[in-house]
């Protein structure tokens, strides 16, 4: 199987795809508008210490301050004490008031409570989690044998320097010991890069965010399991070679797009995402999926379309079936479905059509990340399956209901439409023109522009000329034009016949 991961990173928007034989199955999007914390790495100041709780308060420069127990200080961990004579000690003595720390988020906040923090950072990996101060080596011990263990623990003491610790996961059962180190250098390096660019921030401050999205892609995909890597951010490129650089084809495999058309059109990945947000499907040989979602069941229907055979019912129907399975294996993975999933494939007459078609939609799954359960052929004739819930599908990450249907159909979200606008906006760096205009609805420019418009600006020093922006509160919600490329003058006029005519 031929597998390439494309990047397309130079906009706020980050995305990655993974194409495997020529197919996009899995798409995977960062937005700057995204709060999550749990992974993050800040500087904090102590603002109070309760030793009746055992635990202080710490200004991570947040709404809420997060809370760290005395047994997640780094002070308390690393302490050599008896662990009873330890217990006993008060918070005070490992802390103080003002003191700056370095935390890690480990639980979000919710209403009325802050972020849980831990002194202890830890950064997890496709193999195991690296602790940059945890002093040990930790094997899982759901691994077989005590052999086995010990193996790996002594292993993990060669690798580790100073004192760094590791805890190592139940997957590097019966394996090499490379794989640790590749991933232990891919942990180490991101650490290293971290703390340098540290150095010189003054608490509240925020050092490292929990993996990004090429940090996590290459956690899941070790370069041997991939044949090219395409990315369009210049930096991004550097960081990746970087991280990738225990691998000897590591240059053969990583490449830099340089081309100014969007990356993900240039390839074709932008219309097999838009075909992703269809409630219709059409498969190569005329037949065609339904795919209905609610928010905790989807049902896919199986139809036969313009495809007719070439034999009789019975070669037709199985055909049919065994070319939708292959689809909605991919569909699913690429939507991110998850919940109770029910399809109904064409009814089969023969026992043996129906193994065989499961066999072939249990073939189509074996490549997906996310755990999905099977359950069979139900009495009616459907097939039932269950999808782990990992992160937003994604229909729900890049649209919303269709205000002009009464929410029966959707349409792209108002961030979703304003990262795209962007992207074409981007196509036009280095051009010889002063400034551009965009006409487009009035609460997508608002995402846009951003508060004050200062997201305009930033983008505006990116590609090198100016942008202006008509919004107009009339425009359907999927469109935008470009009315003017030229110079500042003629596009302020422009835009005052605009705002005129709005």
């Amino acid at each position: 199987m031929k597998r390439k991961i494309y990047f397309n990173t130079v906009t706020r928007e980050r995305r990655a795809a993974i194409v495997e034989n020529g197919h996009v199955v899995e798409l995977m999007v960062e937005r700057p508008t995204e709060n999550r914390i749990v992974g993050n790495v800040y500087i904090g100041r102590v603002v109070n210490v309760l030793p009746g709780m055992q635990a202080a308060f710490i200004d991570i420069g947040r709404d809420k301050n997060g809370f760290l127990y005395r047994d997640d200080l780094l002070s308390f961990y690393l302490s050599e004490e008896e662990e009873e004579i330890k217990k006993q000690r008060n918070i005070s003595e490992f802390v103080t008031k003002g003191q700056e720390l370095l935390v890690q988020v480990t639980k979000e906040g919710f209403g009325t409570k802050g972020p849980r923090l831990s002194g202890v950072v830890s950064l997890p990996g496709k193999y195991s989690v690296y602790m940059p101060e945890g002093g040990y080596v930790g094997v899982s011990r759901r691994m077989g044998s005590d052999e086995e263990r010990e193996r790996w623990r002594a292993t993990g003491e060669a690798l580790l320097k100073d004192n760094e610790g590791m805890i190592i996961r139940t997957v590097c059962e019966g394996k090499d010991a490379v794989i640790i180190e590749h991933d232990l250098h891919f942990l180490r390096t991101s650490w290293q890069k971290v703390w340098k660019e540290s150095k010189d921030k003054k608490a509240p401050a925020l050092i490292h965010q929990g993996s990004g999205l090429i940090e996590r892609m290459m956690l899941d995909f070790s370069l041997d399991q991939v044949d090219d890597i395409i990315i369009d951010n210049p930096d991004d490129y550097q960081t990746l070679k970087a991280l990738l650089a225990p691998y000897a084809d590591v240059d053969d495999k990583v490449h830099l797009y340089h081309d100014k058309e969007n990356i993900f059109t240039a390839y074709g990945i932008d219309k097999e995402l838009d075909k992703a947000l269809r409630r219709q499907i059409w498969l190569k040989n005329g037949a065609y999926l339904i795919i209905d979602q609610t928010e905790a069941l989807t049902v896919i229907d199986v139809n036969t379309g313009k495809f007719t055979g070439k034999t009789d019912l019975h070669d037709t129907v199985r055909k049919t079936n065994v070319e939708a399975a292959k689809e909605i294996a991919r569909q699913l993975r690429l939507r991110d479905t998850s919940g109770i999933i029910i399809i109904d494939f064409i009814d089969m007459k023969r026992e043996e059509d129906r193994e065989y078609v499961l066999e072939a939609f249990k073939r189509g799954l074996k490549y997906d990340r996310t755990k999905t359960n099977v359950v069979g052929l139900t009495g009616l004739g459907l097939v039932e399956l269950t999808r782990k819930k990992v992160r937003q599908s994604l229909q729900a990450s890049l649209s919303k209901a269709c205000p002009t249907c009464r929410e029966q159909g959707t349409v792209l979200s108002d961030e979703a439409q304003a990262y795209k606008i962007e992207r074409m906006i981007w196509e036009y760096r280095g051009m010889d023109q002063e400034a551009i205009l965009v006409e487009l609805p009035s609460s997508v420019s608002t995402v846009l522009a951003g508060i004050k418009g200062e997201l305009l600006k930033q983008l505006e020093e990116s590609v090198g000329f100016r942008i202006f922006l008509s919004p107009n509160k009339h425009m359907s919600e999927e469109s935008y034009a470009i009315r003017y490329v030229g110079e500042v003058a003629e596009a302020t006029k422009q835009l005052e016949r605009l705002k005129k005519k709005a």
